[in-house]
């Protein structure tokens, strides 16, 4: 999906808010949809019966709680994802950019996917230990981690700081078909617009959003659902942390002994879950931004009110939030 474009009048720190914000809401909101993906992916018991009875196993199995197992990290994983993301792009940018600044589409892809590279691996321990206790149960008599931080200790103990960057190489190779589709898939869609993408509504790029995301995840996703089987697989937890294809070492490992177990659409368990989130999760990520972002638009003094983007009359939008308060206070 693509960013949110900064508004210069917002500060830096509103603009994190709102970016927080949204992320925050749009994911604990889809958790269930992120919750049954991943678990078809690892290919636990619940999910044997297909995309829907999913749902209804999980519920039964383990109650309302267990669709929102992990999101607390999930959540605490977006902030330090983003900024690690945007910052280490920015750093490429400099490195790529002509004299003016600009970059060719080529060296904004191979920014944007090096700055993804980058932000994947530093927080990659926290989407290792969110697949973990997604796979665990919710019944405490059964379950082998009491929360994040008990998580964190007991793999380290148990497993060694290599476990928490299990499959991570795999995630690095899947960037790059993501990549590479997400760009091809803008491409396509500017010459069906006719139109520079600068030049495109809300509507426009909200479409292209949700299309390349999902052309772009649905080639990936076999990369992903082999990381989903070595992040949860563990030789000392019982049934090896649920993984329908344990024992196993390795990717090819796992690419074969899937195709073997479910044939080649074993690879794309979990997919259907997925897809059905990619535009809730878009919707809900810009409508949320743009609720706090009209919030702080009317704490600022350049809107008459909470409601709409009705600018308030008098007032220069060009200026800056300080330039605002000083030459308007309220």
């Amino acid at each position: 999906m693509g960013g949110v474009t900064r508004d210069h009048r917002l500060t830096y720190l509103q603009t994190f808010t709102c970016t927080t914000t949204a992320g925050v809401t749009s994911r604990t909101l889809t958790a269930p949809l992120d919750v049954v993906k991943i678990l078809s992916q690892v290919g636990t018991r619940e999910t044997k019966q297909g995309f829907l009875k999913a749902f209804v196993n999980l519920y039964q199995s383990q109650g309302l709680r267990a669709f929102w197992k992990g999101n607390l990290i999930g959540c605490l994983r977006l902030s330090p994802f983003s900024t690690i993301q945007f910052s280490a792009f920015y750093k490429f940018k400099s490195k790529l950019a002509d004299e003016n600044g600009r970059m060719s589409p080529p060296k904004a892809l191979l920014a944007g996917s090096l700055g993804g590279m980058v932000a994947t691996v530093v927080t990659y321990p926290t989407d290792m230990v969110k697949t973990r206790l997604i796979v665990q149960s919710t019944d405490k008599r059964k379950r082998r981690y009491r929360g994040i931080v008990h998580a964190f200790k007991l793999i380290l103990k148990e497993e060694g700081l290599l476990a928490f960057y299990k499959g991570l190489y795999v995630s690095l190779l899947g960037s790059l078909p993501f990549s590479a589709c997400t760009f091809l898939i803008y491409e396509l869609l500017d010459s069906i617009w006719d139109c520079p993408r600068y030049m495109l509504t809300p509507a426009q790029n909200f479409f292209n959003g949700c299309v390349a995301a999902a052309f772009a995840q649905t080639l990936s996703f076999p990369f992903d659902t082999v990381r989903k089987k070595l992040q949860a697989q563990s030789f000392v937890m019982k049934n090896g942390g649920g993984v329908d294809i344990h024992p196993f070492r390795g990717m090819i490992m796992a690419f074969r002994k899937t195709t073997d177990m479910y044939g080649m659409k074993g690879h794309w368990r979990g997919n259907a879950a997925n897809l059905c989130k990619i535009i809730p999760y878009a919707g809900l990520m810009f409508m949320t931004f743009e609720a706090c972002k009209r919030g702080f638009l009317f704490q600022n003094g350049y809107t008459q009110s909470l409601s709409d983007d009705t600018p308030l009359p008098g007032v220069d939008q060009t200026l800056k939030p300080d330039e605002v308060a000083s030459y308007m206070p309220r």
